[in-house]
Order: structure tokens, then C-alpha cells, then sequence
């Protein structure tokens, strides 16, 4: 798929958009923001991509907000004494680490975070101990610098990727790990054994209920579509450097967490290939709600000779999409990784949320655009379903709990956020 072709002029707008300035795309929500974006990338901490960026002295928990100053830089040597390697492209293709919820715990150890590199049997690994090369992520350093960045925004449970997934549509705990892949389309070309569904509700089953438009953009979809239809696994792109039809080259429903609820799974209405977002961008067809994904290989997952860079043009296309389309003044974009793939992280987890969980390491969060206030450091913790309450906050007219989850408990993403741009005070 050809991210490519999102990549449009930063600032200009649209000029054959006939949408009207300071008119909502459907209920009007609480603040000015009246679309958002949320794209979730894979499997990096804070550290390994901000450990370096952040300049206050390791472990001074810094309470002002202005820029890297004011975040913990990573410390010079894990708890064992060991350096940190440089995490590039090279070596990001190269190394997956292991990242189920139990070698997770082992490595936090409680809290200590001093078993990355060593102490945690085969859980540990020195290539656990990175930080990534300042040029490869440079383009997410400037995002940091122009909006805001969330410090102590933590994966809502340690493990996997599926596991957290869950908390972006759920709020609350669903199974462990990548213990299941979703009864839909693309479930028998996953690497994920047992197929499973789930009843709700989510937070679409919500905003279905409120009249407000939502979607999730998945790149590589309609390809999988198609040649199910086939009875057969798509090809893999020819730009995909692992080269098979398999993940991360094709798409994989385990990413796409509406996939497993019976009765969203692999809607037309909600469900839509990645390529339609330029087009609902340009077309005057956005939904209030979004969410993206990005077939593996531009998710900087790390190993099966996934990049960094790849991932950070990804991101980087749409951010840019955004900014030179008509929604650019009423559109938040938050930018996160859906959970710290066994990177080290020097900040230790809270305790565990409202359903009994335990939380894993940090990840960043960033928020982009007219509303995010600009070089901010957020200390404020907070995590996936942060993004929920502040979804149901906007649009529900701040009846936040819906899922009676952790939605009913977390903070919200107000301590990101420009009061005087979104109009109204967002609580933290």
C-alpha cells in the first residue's frame, strides 16, 4: 500500500472543501475538536524512543511542562551497568524481543526495572537496553517539540499487543496477551492459532448510540478482502522487506480490535481500508472518530526486517494529510504505540487499574495539531483508555464511564491540550 499518496502540501487547505468553518460533522462536541485521529504504532517505550530526547536528570521527577528539560532523560547504564545499544533501522529489523505479559513482569521486577539485561532468564536480553538513533526518529522529536508529549502515559497491560489493543475500544480487560485472533476476515491468514469473539460494549457501540461518526482506517485491508474472497492469503507488497504473504506484510484482523465483536467485525461502515482516508479527507467524508493502522512493516514493530524510518514516513504522510486538508482546524491527532514490545524503561508502572491488571511500561503519546499545546510535557498518567474518557468526555457531552471500565477512572487528556484553543478547560 503507498502511504505516498496521503502526503500533500503542510498548509494549505483544500480549496473545493464545502465544509463550513465552526459547523460540527455530526453532534457537536463539547470542545472545538470535532474530528480525531488516533494512530497507534507498535511496540517501542518511552525511553527507547524519548530517553534521549528528555534532558532532566535521570530520576528527578521534574514538575515543569516546557520541553525536553523538563522529561527524564534514560539513565547511561541499565541497573546491571550495561550500555545501551543504538536502536536504527538495523537493529530494529533485526531483534523482536520477547513481550508476553510474563517476561514483562519479570523484567520490571516489581517495579525495580533492572532485569531487561540480565537476571530474568531467557526474558532477558542486552538488546532489551536502546535507545533509538536521534536521526531515525527525529520527524516524532519535532512532532514533540510543536505539540505535546505524554511522559507518564504507561501500556494498560503488560504483554502483548492485542491485550492492550483491547483498552482502546474496551477500556478494561479482555484476554491475555495475543492469546486470540478475531473470527473475521484475514483470521486464516494470522500466525495467532485460536480464533475468538467477544460481546461489547465499545466505545463504537457508544458513539453508534450518540449518532457520532467513527471509523478505523486499516492499511492492506481491501487487499485481504479480496483475495479471501480467493480463498487464498494476498501477496505482500513488493515494498515489503520481508517478502511474504504473511504478517507484517498483509493484514492481520488481530490489529483491527472492532474485529472482535460480532457485531462490528469487518462492517463496511466502520471498517475501512486505509486508502479511503485520503479520499474521506479530500471528499468532505471524515468521521468525528478515527482510528489508523498501518500493515506491519510501517508499524516499526520491531524484527522480520521491519524499520523504524518506515513507520515514522507512515505516520508522518498522515500527519501531513491532515495539516494540508479542510479538517486541519478542528482535528486533534494523537499518535501512540499500542504497547513497549520488552524495550527497558526506567519509570516503574503504577499499580495495577481499576479491573485488577497489571500496567506495563511507558509508551509515548503525542498529541498534534491546533490543539495540543505546543512543546508541552505532560506528567499527567495516563493510558488507552484515556483515550476513551476523553472521546466520551467530547462527545457525550462529558459523560465519561460508559464502558465501565477503566474509562470511569483514568485521567483525561486535558494536561496535553490548549484550553484557549479547544475553548473550553478538557480536565486532566
Amino acid at each position: 500500500m503507498r502511504f505516498g499518496l496521503l502526503v500533500l502540501v503542510l498548509v494549505f487547505a483544500c480549496g473545493t472543501s464545502s465544509r463550513k468553518p465552526g459547523s460540527c460533522d455530526g453532534p457537536c462536541p463539547v470542545s472545538k475538536i470535532d474530528h480525531l485521529i488516533i494512530v497507534v504504532q507498535e511496540n517501542h517505550t518511552f525511553d527507547s524512543y524519548f530517553g534521549r530526547y528528555c534532558t532532566a536528570a535521570t530520576g528527578s521527577n521534574p514538575t515543569c511542562t516546557d520541553g525536553p528539560s523538563c522529561c527524564e532523560a534514560g539513565p547511561a547504564h541499565d541497573p546491571s551497568g550495561a550500555p545501551p545499544i543504538v536502536l536504527d533501522d538495523t537493529s530494529n529489523a533485526a531483534f523482536d524481543p520477547d513481550h508476553t505479559q510474563a517476561c514483562e513482569l519479570a523484567e520490571t521486577h516489581g517495579g525495580l526495572m533492572d532485569r531487561y539485561v540480565s537476571g530474568a532468564g531467557t526474558c532477558s536480553d542486552p538488546r532489551h537496553f536502546a535507545y533509538a538513533d536521534p536521526t531515525v526518529v527525529a520527524p516524532y522529536r519535532q512532532l514533540a517539540a510543536a505539540g505535546a508529549l505524554g511522559d507518564r502515559y504507561f501500556q494498560p497491560i503488560a504483554g502483548q499487543s492485542s491485550s492492550n489493543d483491547m483498552y482502546l475500544v474496551r477500556a478494561q480487560f479482555v484476554f491475555l496477551d495475543n492469546a486470540f485472533k478475531p473470527e473475521a476476515i484475514g483470521q486464516d491468514c494470522s500466525v495467532i492459532a485460536q480464533a475468538m469473539s467477544f460481546t461489547g460494549p465499545t466505545i463504537g457501540d457508544v458513539l453508534d448510540t450518540a449518532g457520532v461518526s467513527w471509523a478505523f482506517y486499516v492499511e492492506g485491508y481491501q487487499a485481504m478482502v479480496d483475495a479471501s474472497k480467493q480463498g487464498r492469503c494476498p501477496k505482500a507488497p513488493s515494498d515489503c522487506p520481508f517478502g511474504l504473504g504473511l504478517y507484517p506484510c498483509d493484514f492481520d484482523p488481530s490489529d483491527v480490535p472492532i474485529d472482535y465483536y460480532a457485531n462490528l467485525r469487518d462492517d463496511p461502515h466502520v471498517l475501512h481500508d486505509y486508502a479511503q482516508l485520503a479520499s474521506d479527507l479530500a471528499n468532505d467524508a471524515l468521521p468525528q472518530v478515527v482510528f489508523v493502522r498501518g500493515l506491519g512493516y510501517h508499524s516499526e514493530h520491531p524484527g522480520e526486517y521491519t524499520t523504524i524510518s518506515d513507520g515514522v514516513k507512515f505516520v508522518g504522510s498522515i500527519v501531513d494529510a491532515v495539516k494540508a486538508s479542510a479538517y486541519a482546524p478542528d482535528t486533534l491527532v494523537l499518535i501512540t504505540w499500542d504497547e513497549g514490545g520488552g524495550f527497558f524503561d526506567h519509570v516503574a508502572p503504577p499499580s495495577p487499574g481499576v479491573d485488577g491488571q497489571p500496567y506495563g511500561t511507558r509508551v509515548p503519546l503525542l498529541a498534534v495539531g491546533p490543539f495540543a499545546s505546543a512543546n508541552k510535557v505532560s506528567h499527567v498518567v495516563m493510558e488507552h483508555s484515556s483515550i476513551v474518557r476523553f472521546i466520551e468526555w467530547n462527545w457525550l457531552g462529558m459523560a465519561t464511564g460508559q464502558l465501565a471500565g477503566r474509562d470511569a477512572q483514568v485521567a483525561n487528556l486535558g494536561s496535553m491540550l490548549d484550553s484557549a484553543a479547544t475553548g473550553v478547560v478538557v480536565p486532566d
